[in-house]
């Protein structure tokens, strides 16, 4: 078939009315998506009782299932057929899952933390070397803001392949505090000072009673040990103002708290050996 001026006009209008459509719908597809995620986001965060670490991620998965419904559209309007289109989404889905394995295991990870929840938004949790309040999970990374307010990031992969420790599940918290006494105190009167000491403390629980127990014969002290609970919302003053009010009865009381110290005994050759040396110098040291 002979290619005329007419010809060449009609396609070049096709492909160009093709392209406008494309561009039209990949730019309204890139803001509609944004703004409908943004909306369901917005309404999530009204529903009463919905966990909020869902949030998050549920915008980002409608987010990127309109992007890909887009991007059907805009091959559709080039003629790609759909149903050859399925099949190359297929093999190249596959193909970018092996080239993509560790982004993968992070989008897999943060699913299954939001299926298994070991913990939500807002707890303070510590998983591996990482520690901090739950800020969001997202598909790739969970967000975690530290006690000095700076933010980490860390893969969920990484999260979910270490052991979780969530401090602000329960309720209560114990504190367990050592205290060392020297073996020439009397072990039941610093007991009884501790008991004291423990029950006058207006943020810890009465209900568990504090216990207190001989921990172990240590090198250079007795150690007993309190263990008392607080409210999790408390805890932190709680051992503080413990701690002092420990060391102030005990000293009150005369009872000392002592230190780990090494004596150095010289034979009588090294003795004389340093009796020889300049005075300046010391032969023995006593310390801790």
């Amino acid at each position: 078939m002979p290619v005329t001026a007419d010809s060449l006009l009609e396609a070049s209008l096709s492909y160009g009315l093709n392209l406008l459509t494309a561009v039209l719908l990949l730019a309204f597809g890139i803001w509609g998506s944004s703004w409908v995620a943004r909306m369901a986001t917005q309404r999530l965060q009204r529903i009463d009782g919905l966990d909020a670490t869902l949030v998050p991620m549920t915008g980002q998965l409608i987010r990127y299932a309109l992007l890909a419904f887009t991007g059907v559209l805009v091959l559709a309007e080039f003629g790609v057929q759909t149903t050859s289109l399925i099949a190359v989404f297929g093999a190249a889905g596959l193909a970018i899952g092996l080239a993509l394995q560790g982004t993968l295991q992070n989008v897999a990870a943060g699913i299954m933390l939001l299926v298994l929840r070991p913990f939500r938004s807002g707890h303070y949790i510590q998983a591996g070397d990482a520690a901090g309040t739950v800020q969001q999970i997202g598909l790739f990374l969970t967000t975690l803001r530290t006690p000095q307010s700076l933010i980490i990031a860390v893969p969920n992969s990484k999260i979910f392949s270490s052991t979780i420790t969530n401090y602000s599940l329960m309720e209560r918290r114990r504190i367990d505090t050592v205290v060392g006494i020297s073996y020439d105190d009397d072990i039941d009167k610093a007991l009884d000072i501790l008991t004291y000491v423990a029950a006058a403390q207006p943020l810890l629980l009465a209900d568990p009673p504090p216990r207190l127990i001989v921990k172990a014969l240590g090198e250079s002290s007795v150690d007993l040990e309190i263990r008392a609970w607080a409210k999790r919302t408390d805890f932190l003053e709680a051992r503080s103002s413990l701690m002092r009010a420990i060391k102030y009865g005990l000293d009150k009381a005369g009872i000392s708290i002592p230190y780990p110290h090494r004596q150095i005994v010289l034979s009588p050759q090294e003795a004389n050996g340093a009796a020889g040396n300049d005075d300046r110098r010391p032969s023995a040291i006593i310390g801790g």
